[in-house]
């Protein structure tokens, strides 16, 4: 096709989208930005990261390209593509904070995180998210998913975020692939090798009809600017992540343990009406609940037994005016993919309803409760009827709902007793500005398979002692184990929590503390403040 934009390059997408002679490119590929963790693995780098960011007027308007290159490493985000992202959208934010109206437009064909980069693929994506909604008060943020991957994994959630999503017929989002869900679910639950089952359930008419994208244009150029044009022109945004009720409202009507094919589901849809769902403060039972790590703290910080609300999967709690909020395992659940902890559909919705209205009712307040998020979650919930309904945008409210807390004034303070895995961490976790970890061998904190990650790469590593070399932590408590929850281990903790929240009293409400601990200026985060740095000097060249 002679102005497909989809057999573009990623570069070529991003001048294409800018009017004639208008573009100009940010820390382009002539400065030879490499990543620093690729070739230690015997990965060729690209001197760009495989992100191209273009400044330049679009039908005449200020705006900002982002486009990711799909052939290096499956447009995966690590640590300097991610970091180029952030400071992009960071000056455009400033930009418009400063009353200079410039539109961010995001070309997502991405699997999502970088898995030889994971952890710091996590960080950054939340990070990105986070620029994203702040962005949002200000201008639209729109998306292209052009189509050769599609959107995929935690940028599948960014996705949900940005305010419009323009695709084309070649296009697909989901958070988890086929393959993923066949290999942790098995071949019944979904068969990655079913082409029409794929693109029935995860390609563009079904995204379209079901809310998942907003807008379908053809493959032409032309087309996909005057779609760019008409979304900033009419301020649209879909709000996806403000529905958590009407999802809810749906999830109530669907029966997990029966078939659910495309058509059912688009009917379901069509036909929902969002009615108010509220999530029970956490009360004590004398009934043993599904143990976990996560949920023992949870109880012991907050002094309820056996706690449970009206969602078993959803606590929380007020204690000595803090809020605490946990995902816990639930061995019965009537969806049978969260019954060992995993954040799926329902949660993220839930999280949603519990920190949207604690803002609200707090909005006219001095000083705003902090939040306390419990964090054990062993991953996100790996299900076909989850990618269907979209699971991506149930973990995208819960993460937008921290990030307004957060950038509202509230503190927002992740406790990491467990395990902190992918989108899961995305959803429950990394939206928080101070984290807090136990150093115990038995937490795993990882966006990517056990057997694929290494010791020897921080970047990669599994184990908690390894993710604190990147920077990203408040503190790691040394002599509190996950298990074993004795009364000094609590008080130690509460107290850690308390200076967690000291800490942010007169401090910006963004992610930055992450760059500016020792531990990231130092190495953590060496590459991450050298990209920020470098984007930001030639901003206004």
């Amino acid at each position: 096709m002679k102005n497909s934009f989809v057999e573009l390059n990623g570069r070529q997408r991003a001048f294409s989208l800018l009017d004639e002679n208008t573009g100009r490119e940010i820390v382009g590929p002539e400065f030879d930005f490499i990543s620093p963790h690729l070739e230690p693995q015997n990965i060729v780098p690209e001197s760009d990261d495989g992100v191209i960011i273009a400044k330049g007027k679009l039908d005449g308007k200020a705006a900002v390209i982002i486009s990711i290159e799909v052939s290096f490493q499956g447009g995966g985000i690590g640590e300097v593509s991610g970091a180029k992202i952030v400071a992009a959208l960071e000056k455009t934010l400033e930009d418009n904070k400063n009353g200079i109206k410039e539109y961010p437009v995001i070309v997502l064909d991405t699997g999502g995180v970088r898995l030889q980069e994971a952890n710091y693929g996590l960080l950054s994506i939340s990070e990105i998210q986070n620029a994203v909604i702040a962005l949002k008060e200000y201008v639209p943020v729109i998306g292209i998913v052009p189509g050769r991957v599609g959107s995929f994994g935690g940028m599948s959630i960014t996705s949900a975020i940005l305010s419009y999503l323009i695709t084309t017929p070649k296009a697909r989002i989901a958070l988890n692939g086929p393959e993923a869900i066949e290999q942790e679910a098995g071949v019944r639950e979904f068969d990655s090798s079913d082409k029409n089952l794929i693109w029935d359930t995860l390609g563009t008419r079904q995204r379209v009809e079901t809310g998942i994208a907003d807008e379908v244009v053809d493959d032409d150029v032309s087309a996909i600017k005057d779609a760019i044009n008409n979304a900033i022109e009419q301020n649209k945004d879909a709000h996806r992540t403000d529905q958590a009720d009407f999802y809810l409202s749906l999830l109530d009507e669907i029966d997990f343990a029966q078939p659910l094919d495309t058509k059912q589901y688009r009917d379901l849809y069509s036909k929902n009406k969002a009615t108010k769902h509220v999530v029970n403060e956490a009360t004590a039972s004398q009934q043993a609940k599904s143990k976990s790590r996560g949920r023992l703290w949870f109880e012991k910080l907050t002094g309820i037994e056996n706690a449970e609300s009206n969602y078993p999967t959803v606590l929380h709690a007020e204690k000595d005016g803090k809020e605490y909020i946990a995902i816990v395992p639930d061995e019965d659940n009537r969806f049978p993919r969260v019954r060992k902890g995993e954040v799926g559909l329902q949660e993220g919705f839930l999280v949603a309803e519990i920190v949207n209205k604690i803002v609200d009712e707090d909005k006219d307040k001095k000083e705003k409760r902090p939040l306390i998020l419990v964090v054990d979650v062993p991953s996100q919930a790996y299900g076909y009827k989850e990618e269907l309904i979209g699971i991506h945008i149930s973990l995208a409210s819960a993460a937008a709902a921290y990030a307004k807390a957060r950038q509202a004034g509230h503190p927002v303070i992740a406790f990491i007793p467990g395990d902190a895995v992918s989108g899961g961490f995305l959803a429950h976790g990394l939206q928080s500005n101070r984290i807090i970890a136990l150093a115990d061998d038995s937490i795993t904190i990882q966006a990517m398979s056990k057997a694929s990650a290494t010791k020897h790469v921080p970047a990669m590593a599994y184990d908690i002692h390894n993710y604190e070399k990147l920077g990203a932590l408040y503190k790691l408590v040394q002599d509190v184990s996950s298990w074993d929850v004795n009364k000094n281990a609590v008080e130690e903790i509460k107290t850690v929590i308390d200076e967690a929240i000291e800490s942010t009293e007169n401090q910006p409400t963004d992610l930055h503390f992450r760059y500016e601990t020792p531990i990231a200026v130092e190495s953590g985060r060496k590459a991450t403040n050298k990209m920020r740095k470098t984007v930001f000097e030639q901003w206004n060249q």
